[in-house]
């Protein structure tokens, strides 16, 4: 579509009552990143309050229209779905403006490909609109759906805003308070904290809507801020941080209850009581047993607990409305009933919307044939999908399963993949970070979790790089494996699974957005990086990784050299433009003080290699980091390194399990270290630059 055009949706497709709508953008540097929100406009074009307004911190709305599915990576950046149930939408709500916003100084201008699709339930893209013109904007609407009398329709906006987020805001009724950490105590001790930079405290978005008193005279209520615990390593408690960078937020009305932080103490005699469990594993012993349990379980959860299950469900086109779920159901199929391992049902305005669930565990593979009989049954039933869950993380390009579709039936099936990582990380999200409707429901998610993470659940995610994982290694160290080869491919599919699900591990604890950074040129595919990728692990034996956490100083790179047998994680912290050179080694001396002593340090000098040493030996002499030849360094590079596992599997001893214990010990023991540190500075001034901008070199 091109800017100011409009189309309605019913002309696109029989089913639109529900749409999925996705905001994509790339980045050559793998760097880019931005927010998305949704602004729901009465016939004046303003907000009615402030549940009109859904964005980071306020994903969905509790009618079901509106929710905030989350980001996911793509060629060269990420891809931001939100699913919009339009029968959902209250019916003095004319308009749902769909924009992104970036802060820091970050402009729309920086990115590549900045897109906007909008899918029926199945999945089937309905049209696409693209921007082409962005430069110095820090918020865009994209687009925006609209009533006409019974029909939905979509009109492509592309209009920015210099002013980002609070510019946009401002336009639709929300008075933006710039001086956020200005607020009275008592408005301090309701403001919802941004969970999305990990820096803090943020100006508040207040609504016109929402300003004035409640009937009775008591002002409304608004949630208390959750506790946003670290790594499970991690033993440091941050400081309040500062104000910086700001975002505006908002206020919502809608209260969260999350479990505390650190459990209570147990009435246990001794340590080898354990606590009852509502979903007991531990005598699980056939694989047929584990993926009945499993999808028991999960499924059980999904129908007690409305935002889980919606979260769930939402990204496949489910509509919001009351769930059930069934296990075991016989379905007839040929001479042969097929009994898939579950169903979902979600009723809305008597329609029913039916989802077929396939589950494997242990690390078992799904059957394409099995899938397939599941997806024709769904056809001739008018099921609307298919649902797999394993332990495999789906890739762009890469299907788990192949599948052929009857392009004569006018009934779409959608096909859907969910790995036990992605069901972790969203109960993690909801139960840690985001809040659930009562205590009952947070109880419920916390069983299930400690249920996937037990070890004889088989729900541990992602667990096997794969039958080529031994032949490649060989090859590599007989320097027998030519490029080109297929084996290496699928070993860098496998090293990509495991990168995703250690971002979905880690968002979890966090609280944050980890995503896996691709830097690949403009108009690159998923396969063919892949191939390029697989071929630089011929050629170097090494395979390689960036990963973005919010929150942290810098991008995460891990690398796991399959020569030498180690994994290398590091990160690059920039110095200061015009800094001196030896107040910037003592800075981060001092930003280092609690971390390893055995991280390497290397200065990083325009056009050579510079300095390096253990932090242990440069505690004493800052200086000794810095060239003696008064070159000028850009920054450092802080690395640890860890003997790499050698078996494919996720045993102590293989290879997944060191990746995971490299990224949780670099993270917890030297990035929270940094952005602790880093917050502190902001509260302290500077300390005065040292009287010499360099050392003096040797024999002076």
């Amino acid at each position: 579509m091109t800017k100011g055009a409009n189309v309605g949706l019913a002309d696109l497709s029989d089913d639109a009552g529900t749409v999925i709508a996705s905001l994509s953008w790339s980045s050559t540097a793998g760097d880019g990143d931005a927010d998305v929100s949704v602004l729901l406009l009465d016939a004046g074009g303003k907000v009615r309050g402030d549940a009109d307004f859904f964005y980071y911190n306020n994903p969905s709305a509790a009618d079901g229209s509106v929710q905030l599915l989350g980001k996911t990576p793509t060629d060269g950046g990420s891809e931001d779905r939100i699913s919009l149930d339009l029968t959902a939408v209250p019916e003095d709500v004319e308009r749902l403006v769909v924009a992104a916003s970036r802060y820091g100084g970050s402009r729309f201008g920086d990115l590549d490909d900045l897109r906007m699709t909008v899918a029926d339930r199945s999945g089937e893209v309905l049209l696409g609109f693209s921007i082409g013109d962005a430069s110095v904007e820090s918020a865009f609407i994209f687009g925006e759906l609209y009533r006409r009398g019974t029909e939905w329709k979509y009109r492509a906006v592309g209009q920015g805003y210099e002013t980002g987020l609070a510019g946009l805001a401002t336009d639709f009724g929300i008075d933006v308070d710039d001086e956020g950490e200005n607020e009275s105590a008592d408005e301090g001790a309701h403001a919802v904290a941004d969970p999305g930079d990990g820096e803090g405290a943020a100006p508040a978005v207040e609504f016109a809507g929402a300003a004035q008193p409640l009937p009775d005279g008591s002002s409304q209520p608004l949630p208390a801020v959750p506790a946003q615990p670290g790594p499970k390593t991690s033993a440091v408690e941050e400081p309040p941080a500062a104000p910086a960078p700001k975002r505006p937020r908002a206020r919502t009305a809608k209260k969260k209850v999350t479990l505390p932080a650190v459990a209570t103490k147990s009435l246990a005699e001794n340590d080898s009581w354990r606590a009852a469990r509502l979903f007991p594993a531990s005598n699980l012993k056939s694989d047929k047993e584990r993926e009945v349990r499993a999808t028991s379980v999960l499924l059980s959860v999904m129908a007690q607990v409305p935002e889980f299950g919606r979260r769930l469900t939402a990204a496949f086109g489910a509509p919001a409305g009351r769930m059930q779920t069934f296990t075991e159901v016989s379905l007839p199929h040929g001479e042969t009933p097929k009994r898939p391992d579950g169903v979902i049902r979600v009723e809305r305005a008597g329609k029913l919307w039916t989802a077929l669930v396939e589950t494997k565990t242990n690390g078992n593979a799904l059957k394409s044939e099995q899938v397939q009989n599941y997806m024709d049954i769904a056809a001739r039933r008018g099921y609307e999908a298919v649902i797999t869950l394993s332990n495999d993380v789906a890739l762009e390009g890469s299907p788990l399963v192949e599948v052929k579709t009857d392009g004569r039936r006018k009934h779409k099936v959608a096909l859907w993949h969910l790995s036990w990582a992605e069901v972790a990380h969203q109960a993690q999200m909801l139960i840690r970070h985001e809040g659930v409707g009562n205590a009952a429901h947070a109880w419920l998610l916390q069983e299930l979790l400690h249920y996937l993470q037990h070890e004889n659940s088989g729900c541990h995610g992602f667990q096997n790089m794969g039958p080529s994982w031994v032949p490649v290694r060989n090859g590599i160290d007989e320097e027998t494996l030519s490029q080109g080869d297929p084996r290496a491919v699928e070993v860098v599919e496998s090293w990509e699974r495991l990168i995703r699900q250690v971002c979905l591990r880690i968002g979890g604890e966090l609280g944050q957005k980890a995503l896996p950074v691709q830097r690949t040129p403009r108009g690159t595919t998923a396969l063919s990086r892949r191939a390029a990728h697989a071929d630089r692990l011929c050629e170097e034996g090494r395979l390689a990784a960036e990963l973005r956490v919010d929150g942290s100083p810098g991008t995460i790179t891990i690398v796991a050299d399959l020569r030498t047998g180690k994994l290398r994680t590091s990160v690059e912290i920039p110095v200061p433009e015009g800094g001196y050179p030896l107040t910037s080694a003592k800075r981060l001396m001092r930003q280092l003080a609690e971390a390893p002593a055995d991280l390497h340090v290397e200065t990083l000098v325009e056009g050579q290699k510079g300095p390096r040493g253990t932090l242990e030996r440069l505690r004493p002499e800052p200086g000794d980091v810095l060239p003696r030849d008064g070159s000028r360094i850009t920054g450092f590079r802080l690395s640890l390194f860890k003997s790499m596992g050698a078996t494919r599997g996720n045993a102590e001893t293989g290879f997944i399990r060191s990746v995971d214990n490299a990224v949780d010990r670099f993270h917890s023991h030297v990035i929270a270290h940094l952005a602790q540190a880093e917050r502190r500075t902001r509260r302290t001034p500077a300390p005065e630059p040292e009287s010499t901008p360099v050392p003096a070199p040797a024999g002076a």
